[in-house]
C-alpha cells in the first residue's frame, strides 16, 4: 500500500511540476505548433483544391484531355511539333516492389516532344539493371529509352555521379533536363506541364514537385508519410518556393552543359546531396525555384517497410544537414538543424506532460477522490483537454490536405486505378507523429557527431560539408530500394495487357518518327 502512496505522491507533485509557469509556456507552445502544422496544411489545401476546381471546370467545357493541357488547341500538330526535346535521367539503386509500376508511368508519358529516357546504374550487378533491360525489351522500338552504366562514384554520391553521367550522355539537341527517382510515380501529363511553365518563365532555374506518401500500413511507412507532411507546405506554393526535392527536378540542359553557377562541379566534388547543393546555388546566385500546384506524385511505401528502414531514411534526412557548399550554406543548415531539432522536442513535451496529468487525475480518481479537491489534477486536465483540441485540429487539417490531393492524382490520372483514403490508419498516424518528431532529434545529434552515413551498400563520410571518403561494403549491398519494396527481382517485368496511356503513348511516339516523305 506504501508503494501505491509513494505514485500518488509522485504523480500529484509531477502535475504540479507540469502546473508551474515554465511548464504552462511549454505546452502553450505545443498547442501553438500543432495550430501552425493545422493552418499550413489549410493554406497548401486552398492550393492544391484550386488547381482542382480548375481541372473540372474544364472537364465541364468540354476538354476531356485536361489532365494534360487546359486547352485543346495545345494538342494540334502545328504546337506538339514545336515543343523541346526532353532528357529525362533516372539514376537508380536496387529494384524493389512499386519500381516497374513505376517506370511505366514515367516512360508512357503523353508528352508530344522529343523525348528521351536515360535509366542510369553504377554497374550491370545491380538488380535494377535486369529489370531495366526486360521492361524496355516490351517497349522497344515505342519509346526512346536506354540504359547507362555509370561505374561507382569517387567523388560524390553515387546518385549525383550517376545524374551527372546521364546528363553527360543525353542528347545534344535537349533543351530541358528531368531528373526522376526511381519512387516517382508520374502523371501521363506531368512532363508536358512541367515543360510548360519552362517555357513560359524562362527565368525558371529549377522546377520541382513533392510525394504523395501512401502508406503501407506498418508504423514505418507511417512516420515516413507523417515526416513528408510538414516539408509538403513548401512545395504547395503553386509557383515560387525556397524548397527543393531531388526526386523531380527539371533544369535548363544548358546549365549543365557549361557548368552554369558551377552546378556540375559543385555536385561533382565532393556533393553529397543533389536538392540540397542545388538550392544553395539557387540561394546564392538568386535563381527562381517553382512547384507548380499539378506536380504531387503518388509514392507508395514498401509493404515490408520495417522500421529500421524508417531509421535508416530519417538518419539519411537529418545526414543531409551536415553537408554544405558555402559557409551561408553551412549557417542556413544549422539553423534547421536547431529550429526542426527545437519544435520536434517542443511538440512531443506537452504529450508527455499531458500524459502525467491524466495519470494523476485517474490515480486521484480511482482513490474516491473529487478532482475539485486538487487544483494540479484540474488544472492538468484542462491543459490535457486544450492539447487534445489542438491535435483533433491539426489531424483533421492533415487529413484534408491527403484528401485533395488524392483527389487532384486521380484527376491528373484517369486512367490509373483511383487512389483512397480508406486505407489510411489515423490512430497510427498520431502514434507516428509522436516517434517522428520524439526521434528526429536524436537522428540529427547522431548524424552531426559521426558525420558518416551507410545508404544502401554505401557509407559515406563527410569533411567541412563535402564527400572525404566513400567506403563499400565487399558484398553487391541490398537488393531492394530503401523505401520502394520487397525484393522482386527474377520476375516477369511488364504484364500483358495494355494500358490506355500505353497505346496513346506509343502513338505519340510513332507519330514523332519521321515518316518515309518527311525530309
Amino acid at each position: 500500500m506504501s508503494s501505491f502512496d509513494s505514485l500518488d505522491a509522485f504523480l500529484l507533485a509531477a502535475s504540479k511540476a507540469c502546473c508551474s509557469p515554465i511548464a504552462i509556456f511549454i505546452q502553450i507552445q505545443g498547442f501553438c505548433i500543432c495550430l501552425l502544422l493545422a493552418l499550413g496544411w489549410v493554406l497548401a489545401s486552398y492550393v492544391r483544391s484550386k488547381e482542382i476546381r480548375r481541372l473540372k471546370g474544364s472537364i465541364r467545357s468540354g476538354n476531356n484531355f485536361s489532365f494534360l493541357c487546359y486547352d485543346l488547341n495545345d494538342l494540334e500538330h502545328s504546337n506538339q511539333v514545336d515543343l523541346p526535346r526532353v532528357s529525362v535521367v533516372m539514376p537508380l539503386k536496387g529494384f524493389g516492389e512499386h519500381n516497374l509500376l513505376n517506370w511505366k508511368t514515367q516512360i508512357t508519358s503523353l508528352y508530344g516532344g522529343p523525348l528521351e529516357f536515360l535509366f542510369v546504374v553504377d554497374s550491370t550487378e545491380d538488380p535494377a539493371y535486369h529489370a531495366v533491360t526486360r521492361l524496355l525489351k516490351d517497349y522497344k522500338g515505342d519509346v526512346d529509352a536506354k540504359i547507362v552504366v555509370a561505374g561507382p562514384s569517387t567523388t560524390c554520391s553515387q546518385k549525383i555521379h550517376n545524374q551527372l553521367v546521364g546528363v553527360e550522355k543525353m542528347h545534344k539537341d535537349s533543351k530541358y533536363v528531368l531528373f526522376l527517382d526511381d519512387d516517382v510515380r508520374l502523371h501521363p501529363g506531368s512532363i508536358g506541364a512541367l515543360t510548360a511553365e519552362m517555357i513560359k518563365n524562362p527565368d525558371i532555374f529549377i522546377q520541382t514537385g513533392y510525394p504523395l506518401d501512401l502508406p503501407s500500413g506498418s508504423l514505418g511507412s507511417y512516420c515516413i508519410y507523417e515526416y513528408h507532411m510538414p516539408c509538403s507546405m513548401g512545395f504547395a506554393t503553386g509557383g515560387k518556393t525556397f524548397f527543393l526535392w531531388g526526386g523531380c527536378m527539371m533544369m535548363h540542359a544548358d546549365d549543365f552543359r557549361t557548368d552554369r553557377h558551377g552546378v556540375v562541379s559543385e555536385l561533382r566534388d565532393g556533393g553529397y546531396s543533389d536538392d540540397m547543393t542545388l538550392a544553395a546555388i539557387a540561394g546564392a546566385h538568386k535563381r527562381l525555384i517553382t512547384s507548380p500546384p499539378v506536380a504531387v506524385f503518388p509514392h507508395p511505401l514498401a509493404s515490408d517497410l520495417s522500421f529500421p528502414r524508417y531509421w535508416n531514411y530519417l538518419r539519411k534526412q537529418t545526414f543531409v544537414l551536415e553537408s554544405y557548399t558555402t559557409r551561408v550554406n553551412w549557417i542556413m543548415n544549422r539553423a534547421l538543424f536547431s529550429v526542426h531539432c527545437y519544435l520536434s522536442w517542443g511538440f512531443i513535451t506537452p504529450y508527455i506532460m499531458s500524459a502525467i496529468h491524466v495519470a494523476s487525475a485517474l490515480r486521484f480518481y480511482s482513490k474516491g477522490y473529487s478532482l475539485s479537491e486538487a487544483a494540479s489534477p484540474c488544472h492538468g486536465l484542462l491543459l490535457a483537454s486544450c492539447l487534445a483540441t489542438c491535435t483533433v485540429i491539426e489531424l483533421l487539417s492533415m487529413w484534408n490536405l491527403t484528401r485533395i490531393e488524392v483527389q487532384l492524382c486521380n484527376l491528373l490520372s484517369p486512367e490509373a486505378p483511383p487512389l483512397t483514403l480508406a486505407s489510411y490508419n489515423w490512430c497510427l498516424v498520431f502514434i507516428a507523429m509522436l516517434v517522428d518528431n520524439f526521434l528526429y532529434p536524436i537522428s540529427a545529434m547522431r548524424s552531426h557527431f559521426t558525420q558518416s552515413i551507410n545508404w544502401s551498400g554505401i557509407r559515406y563520410h563527410l569533411k567541412e560539408g563535402r564527400i572525404s571518403k566513400i567506403e563499400r561494403s565487399k558484398d553487391k549491398g541490398p537488393k531492394f530500394t530503401d523505401l520502394g519494396g520487397k525484393l522482386v527481382y527474377g520476375k516477369k517485368g511488364a504484364p500483358n495487357n495494355t494500358s490506355i496511356i500505353a497505346s496513346l503513348s506509343r502513338s505519340f511516339a510513332q507519330w514523332r518518327q519521321p515518316k518515309k516523305y518527311d525530309v
